[in-house]
């Protein structure tokens, strides 16, 4: 069997290769149990961050390790990688996206947001006061009839028409008095 590299196979073999690593695993951590886990969906949520050495879309964290020049027998090389990895995470941050810390949208949402309470706040507010301006007349309009002498009946339990004496005169006036001084300010 002859085995040359022609232009097509070459690119069926580039092809194959291709395809074969997206089959790869994406994410890649380290367990509770100090093993570490290839999958292509993500840590449980109880993996702490500082585990996940590697995230799909190669957004994962260069794992920086510094040994001391007198473990390694190449510390300089050692201290060369560990800067150069340090450069690369800097070179990383710089090209990243500024972001203002603001969304525009978000922000015209919140005020319409707070626009609508205030709004419904006001609303509200007016009813209570129209509420209580009614219970003021209604409470005025009571105690005048109460203060004019006329007499004044009332229909009890039995539906009997009973009229007042003094002393419930008195007392029906003082309760009036009291919503007046509560609702009329």
């Amino acid at each position: 069997m002859d085995l040359t590299l022609t232009p097509k196979s070459l690119l069926l073999l580039l092809a194959a290769w291709t395809l074969s690593l997206s089959a790869a695993a994406q994410w890649q951590w380290i367990d509770k149990d100090g093993r570490k886990v290839f999958s292509d969906r993500p840590p449980a949520a109880d993996i702490k961050e500082k585990d996940i050495l590697k995230q799909p879309g190669g957004k994962g964290r260069a794992a920086v390790v510094v040994v001391p020049a007198e473990a390694n027998e190449a510390g300089a090389a050692t201290s060369a990688a560990a800067s150069a990895a340090t450069a690369a995470t800097a070179a990383a941050k710089a090209n990243a996206p500024k972001l203002s810390g603001k969304d525009a949208e978000l922000q015209a949402k919140k005020k319409k947001l707070e626009q609508e309470e205030a709004d419904q706040k006001k609303a509200e507010a007016e009813k209570v006061s129209s509420i209580k301006a009614e219970n003021c007349e209604r409470a005025k309009k009571g105690l005048a009839s109460f203060q004019s002498g006329v007499r004044v009946s009332t229909v009890n339990a039995k539906g009997e028409r009973e009229i007042m004496d003094d002393n419930t005169r008195a007392a029906e006036s003082k309760r009036l008095q009291a919503i007046i001084d509560s609702e009329c300010k």
